[in-house]
């Protein structure tokens, strides 16, 4: 029994879903990420919900708190990508 399925989710609130992501240079996510996690640490090429690119490092097993709308392959480094929201 979920006893909080009547609450509203906000940014701060526990992710709900989750995907392995395959980074890709033309498809954007099947949803904008709250966070996301890899398995290696690396860098991630990534586009945020808002638009903007960029490049970032990211430490394996830990949630990063980004919202994204693509993770690229080209200059993506990080591998076990999930996506949490």
């Amino acid at each position: 029994m979920d006893k909080f399925k009547d609450f509203a989710q906000g940014l701060e609130s526990p992710a709900t879903r989750l995907a392995e992501i395959a980074p890709s240079d033309t498809a954007p996510l099947a949803f904008v990420t709250r966070a996301v996690t890899v398995e290696s640490s690396g860098h991630l090429q990534v586009v945020t919900a808002d638009g903007d690119s960029g490049r970032i490092f990211v430490a394996a097993g830990v949630p990063f708190p980004l919202r994204l709308s693509q993770i690229m392959a080209t200059g993506t480094t990080a591998t076990g990508i999930v996506g949490l929201a």
